[in-house]
C-alpha cells in the first residue's frame, strides 16, 4: 500500500506520472519526520503558510477506511495524517467521500473497516474524550435560531463542561473579535448567512480544541471576514493545532494549506504539497491538477452545450 502523505497515484489514475518524495508529517511509520522545502516557499506577496515544526507527529491519523452503503464504497481503503501546526486540505468533487470521511472522522458514524487515531489513540477508545479534543464547523450551518449568539456560545460551552465565568469571557470575546458585539443579543434567527458562519466558528474555537475540522468555512462570508479567516488558520496552526480543511474553493486550498489530498469515487487519488502536485502534472495552479486527476469532463463544452439548450425555443 501506498505510503499515507506521499504523492500518490492508484492504479487506472495517471500512471504515467512521476511520483515525488513523502511530503507527510511523518513519511513512513519508522521514518524521520521530513519537512519539503516547499514548504517554506512564498506561494504569494502575501503568504499565509505558518511554518511546520519537523517534530511534530500525527495527531490525526486515518487509516484503512472504508464505508459501504447497501455493498456500494462511498469511501474505500482512505488513509492519510494530520500532524499539529499543519493544514491540509481534502478536496474532491461532489459525490466523492469527503462527507463519509468527515462524519468517520467526527464520530457521527462507524466505518465498515478501517480506524481514526487521536494522538495515537483508536477514537472509538473514549470517543467523549476525543470529542472535547476537536472543534468542528459543519458544510451547513444548523444553529439553534431561537437563541442569540451568545447563548448558543454559551450552550456549546457547558456541553463541554466549561466553567462558567471562562464561558461568558470567552463568548463574549469570541463574539467581539468575529464583529458580532451588537448582536450577541439578537436572535440568531435574524443573523445572515455570514454571520452564522461566525458563531459556528467561534464555537469550534471555545474549547481550545488540538484538532480542527472546517468544512467550507468561507461559506458565506464576506471579504473582510474571510481574509481575518485565512489569517485565523495561520495563527491556529502556528499554535500546533492540526486542522483540515474541506472546500471546493481551490484557489484558497493552493494558498493556506501545507498539503492537499485528492479524492475521487470514494479513493484517494494524491497527498502532497500543492507545489509538487503542480510540478508532478506539469500544470500552473491546483484547479488545473484537481481537473487532471479526478478526469474532470471538458467543462467548456458542456457550457456550450449548456448556452445552445437554453437558445432552443421550438422542437
Amino acid at each position: 500500500m501506498s505510503t499515507p502523505g506521499a504523492f500518490l497515484v492508484h492504479e487506472g489514475a495517471l500512471s504515467d506520472y512521476p511520483l515525488k518524495g513523502d511530503p507527510g508529517c511523518l513519511g513512513d511509520l519508522g521514518a524521520k519526520p521530513v519537512v519539503p522545502k516547499a514548504l517554506f516557499q512564498t506561494v504569494s506577496k502575501r503568504s499565509f503558510l505558518p511554518i511546520l515544526n519537523a517534530r511534530e507527529v500525527s495527531m490525526l491519523e486515518v487509516k484503512a477506511l472504508s464505508k459501504r452503503y447497501r455493498g456500494l464504497p462511498a469511501i474505500d481503503n482512505v488513509s492519510f495524517r494530520v500532524c499539529g501546526g499543519e493544514i491540509v486540505g481534502y478536496v474532491g468533487p461532489n459525490g466523492s467521500g469527503k462527507s463519509t470521511t468527515v462524519k468517520i472522522i467526527t464520530g457521527l458514524m462507524e466505518p465498515s473497516e478501517g480506524q481514526v487515531f487521536f494522538e495515537g489513540e483508536s477514537i472509538r477508545t473514549n470517543l467523549q474524550g476525543y470529542r472535547s479534543a476537536f472543534g468542528y464547523v459543519p458544510e451547513e450551518a444548523h444553529v439553534y435560531t431561537h437563541l442569540s449568539g451568545l447563548e448558543y456560545l454559551q450552550l456549546v460551552g457547558r456541553l463541554r463542561n466549561l466553567p462558567e465565568a471562562l464561558i461568558d469571557l470567552k463568548a463574549n470575546r469570541l463574539l467581539a473579535l468575529l464583529n458580532l458585539d451588537s448582536w450577541r443579543h439578537s436572535p440568531i434567527s435574524l443573523y445572515s448567512k455570514g454571520m452564522k458562519q461566525r458563531v459556528l466558528i467561534a464555537a469550534a474555537l471555545l474549547h481550545d480544541p488540538k484538532l480542527l475540522v472546517f468544512d467550507e468555512p468561507l461559506s458565506g462570508l464576506d471579504v473582510v471576514s474571510a481574509r481575518l479567516f485565512k489569517d485565523l488558520l495561520q495563527q491556529l496552526a502556528a499554535e500546533g493545532k492540526a486542522i483540515l480543511y474541506i472546500s471546493h474553493v481551490l484557489e484558497v486550498v493552493e494558498l493556506i494549506c501545507h498539503r492537499v489530498i485528492v479524492i475521487a469515487r470514494g479513493k484517494i487519488l494524491a497527498d502532497a504539497p500543492p507545489s509538487e502536485l503542480k510540478s508532478s502534472l506539469q500544470l500552473t495552479d491546483l484547479e488545473s491538477v484537481f481537473a487532471q486527476l479526478v478526469q474532470q469532463q471538458d467543462t467548456l463544452s458542456v457550457a456550450k452545450e449548456l448556452v445552445a439548450t437554453m437558445a432552443v425555443h421550438h422542437v
